[in-house]
């Protein structure tokens, strides 16, 4: 049988991301064949698919996030039945427990195939069951934007209700921190270029907006905001840029997860201010099955839903990467496979 993947081969770059037809793989003990429904697109798999994300083998079959169904199993399977809808983890290897440089080398879409493909084979501990209120194109968010703000939060960040939340941005791992936020009761001060965005922030349950292009300064703003006291937790996607920002943001002994890199890798830091502001900083990335499926019974109980901004085919997925390139979307964009 023959199946669809789209494949980065010869060197890395966008032009280098095409379609091949490839045989199913069959199961073998301990493994699941799962027929992948959708999968979603993060600023991680646009960083490898233009080759500065990580220096992985070619060929490569990117994109760590989806959800599909079981359609096969392999000798003493017990975990998952066919049928059951799933969501391969993005560390294949971290089950439980603190991250270890081999759980950390696991990854889907890099250096593992990932899920721009029709179908993949993998072992039945490196999948979660889909949270039951949700499609198959919603639950396909959740594997590496949902778990990343989840792990934020509530794994190092201990967030409690009454908490503030600074949110930057309203990319998809943004949108989720402000869903999850303001589900366990907490109060969320969102930050976009975009007054437009920042109305459907509102929509989501935000309360209160900076817009960064009108108000660069927009630390000293949410410390307006705050009465002067800082907020409790920043969720760090900018990067180089808007680290220093996040720092003179938080009360002291606030926290900060830092998990992207939207502006840059590398930038003086003013030491002072980080044992000044007795700033707790957590680097993030993503988190353990475990943590994805205390995550899933959060978005059971409260009902939360994924925003998708838009779905493209899986023939589409180089116009799907060219449409985050350019920063224009709001939550998640989604592949129908």
């Amino acid at each position: 049988m023959i199946m669809r993947a789209a494949v980065i081969s010869g060197s890395y770059g966008l032009d280098n991301l095409k379609l091949e037809e490839r045989d199913v793989p069959k199961p073998g003990p301990g493994q699941i064949l799962v027929k992948l429904k959708a999968a979603s697109l993060n600023y991680r798999d646009l960083a490898i698919t233009s080759g500065f994300g990580g220096d992985y083998p070619l060929p490569l079959v990117p994109l760590s996030d989806g959800c599909g169904e079981v359609v096969e199993l392999g000798d003493g399977v017990r975990r998952v039945a066919k049928g059951d809808l799933v969501c391969p983890s993005f560390f294949q290897g971290w089950l439980a427990g603190p991250p270890t440089p081999a759980a950390l080398a696991t990854s889907f879409g890099g250096p593992i195939d990932g899920c721009a493909e029709d179908y993949v084979c993998v072992s039945a501990d490196g999948v979660s069951k889909a949270p039951r209120n949700l499609t198959p194109a919603e639950a396909a968010c959740l594997p590496c934007a949902g778990l990343t703000a989840w792990r934020a939060l509530f794994v190092e960040g201990n967030l409690k209700a009454g908490d503030t939340v600074l949110v930057q941005g309203t990319g998809g791992v943004s949108i989720f921190a402000l869903q999850f936020a303001k589900a366990a009761g907490a109060h969320v001060i969102i930050t976009s270029s975009s007054d437009e965005k920042l109305d459907r922030a509102k929509a989501l349950g935000a309360d209160q907006f900076i817009n960064y292009k009108k108000t660069p300064d927009w630390a000293s703003e949410a410390r307006k905001l705050t009465g002067g006291r800082g907020v409790d937790h920043v969720v760090e996607v900018g990067g180089a840029e808007t680290f220093p920002q996040s720092i003179m943001a938080i009360r002291t002994g606030g926290h900060i997860a830092v998990i992207g890199i939207l502006s840059g890798l590398v930038k003086d830091m003013n030491v002072a201010a980080m044992f000044g502001q007795n700033a707790k900083i957590s680097g993030i990335t993503v988190g353990s099955r475990q943590h994805f499926e205390e995550m899933v019974r959060a978005v059971e109980q409260n009902d939360i839903k994924p925003v998708i901004d838009k779905t493209y085919p899986l023939e589409e997925i180089v116009p799907a990467l060219k449409l985050m390139q350019g920063a224009s979307h709001f939550g998640k964009i989604v592949l129908d496979i």
